[in-house]
């Protein structure tokens, strides 16, 4: 029985084909795409759990390929790119990126990222109790995969959702970026701390100015907590 499906969106059919015997061996079911209209066809149509995204696509690249989904769905996206430039990576995040790996890739670091956020989602959908966190105008359910400011539904990524869950389910703890990197990614990152200050930002964006009672803080030269000066 296939563990979920997985879309796998690369011009370089080679790639293709080893992800593809990798993740089936694993217990993946695999849908291939070589560009991006084919990919968000097979997206609509065959509605994966994951994708794994190349940036350098032919007709529609990547980006916008991520754009699109993001408009409809908060399915995982891992972005799979030649470019290990900081202004790729972070572009990929603010698009509503998951996650980035740099090509050449490790196999067994794209098995175990696949693995990592299916286990998350998986623990939290089958879960029969309630994975919620509530402060004064915020709400955030993981057994939805949802965030609520001020009584609205605001579509958030996975990735933001787990970071704000686990700050807000420990107020007022200073948290390093490398211990958000291991506690909420769930295994050893390759990437930088840059990624958490990009989720950071993307947070505030969402959550500034909505109370007083609490607020996504920086600890200058530390990282990062989720200060609460009115526990409900």
């Amino acid at each position: 029985m296939a563990l979920g499906k997985i879309l796998v969106v690369d011009d370089d059919k080679n790639i293709c084909e080893l992800l593809r015997l990798y993740l089936e061996k694993e217990g993946y079911s695999v849908i291939l795409a070589h560009d991006g209209e084919e990919a968000l066809l097979k997206f609509d149509t065959l509605h994966p759990e994951l994708i794994l995204l190349d940036i350098m696509l032919p007709g529609l690249d990547g980006w916008q390929v991520c754009r699109e989904i993001r408009k409809k769905s908060q399915v995982p996206i891992i972005m799979l790119t030649a470019k290990g430039e900081t202004f790729d990576k972070v572009l990929g995040l603010e698009l509503g990126a998951d996650d980035y790996v740099v090509k050449p890739f490790d196999t067994k670091e794209i098995i175990a990222r696949v693995k990592a956020v299916l286990r998350r989602i998986g623990q939290n959908t089958q879960t029969s109790d309630v994975k919620e966190v509530s402060y004064d105008k915020l709400v955030v359910n993981m057994t939805r995969y949802e965030l609520k400011v001020d009584g609205k539904v605001i579509d958030t990524p996975p990735k933001e959702l787990e970071l704000l869950f686990h700050l807000a389910s420990n107020p007022n703890r200073v948290y390093t970026r490398d211990q958000l990197l291991d506690e909420v990614w769930g295994f050893e990152y390759y990437g930088d701390s840059r990624t958490i200050d990009v989720h950071v930002k993307r947070l505030r964006e969402k959550l500034e100015g909505v109370s007083d009672k609490w607020s996504l803080k920086t600890v200058w030269g530390v990282g990062y907590k989720f200060e609460v000066t009115d526990l409900l």
